[in-house]
This record gives C-alpha cells, sequence and structure tokens, in this order.
C-alpha cells in the first residue's frame, strides 16, 4: 500500500473553479484500478492550500491513474488554476 499526498496552492479566486472540476472528477478516480481511498483536505488558515491524499494498492496503480488520458485532461484544466507548484510525495510504511 501507497499514500499520495499532493499539496496545491491555488489562486483565491479560482478556489470555486477547482473545487467544481475536482469533485466531478472525485468518482472518477475513486474507480480506478489500486484506489482504495481519496479525500481533499484544505488548510486551517489558508483555505486556498488543498492537500489530496490517496492510497494505492500498488505504485503500479497510481502510476497508470497517472499516465491515463483522465489524468492529462483533469491536470490540464486544473493546472493553470494553481498559485505555486504542487508537491507531491509517495509514502509508504516501514512494515
Amino acid at each position: 500500500m501507497i499514500v499520495r499526498v499532493v499539496k496545491l496552492t491555488i489562486q483565491p479566486q479560482l478556489l470555486t473553479q477547482f473545487l467544481d472540476i475536482y469533485l466531478q472528477s472525485q468518482e472518477n478516480i475513486k474507480h480506478f484500478e489500486g484506489c482504495v481511498e481519496l479525500n481533499v483536505f484544505h488548510d486551517y488558515e489558508k483555505p486556498n492550500i488543498l492537500f489530496t491524499i490517496s492510497k494505492w494498492e500498488h505504485v503500479n496503480h497510481l502510476e497508470a491513474y497517472r499516465n491515463s488520458p483522465f489524468f492529462k485532461k483533469v491536470w490540464t484544466a486544473v493546472k493553470p488554476m494553481f498559485a505555486a507548484p504542487a508537491i507531491a510525495n509517495t509514502l509508504t510504511s516501514f512494515s
């Protein structure tokens, strides 16, 4: 199992538009093979800083999603909304 944490800093005036796209995409992402869980959180004091946290059965499932036409379509739509580059980390437990 791996956990993918992505920090997204969205331009404040585009936050509602970003969330609309994310929420429309969320169910599709959850149905990708190997996706176990998907959540989005925002910073308590800076609501335009978001964190997506997803759990995948294997890194190959995550990579298949990231290389999919669906991901490329969504990423192309949301990337111009960023106020800073996305920061992604792929985590696994020691045990």
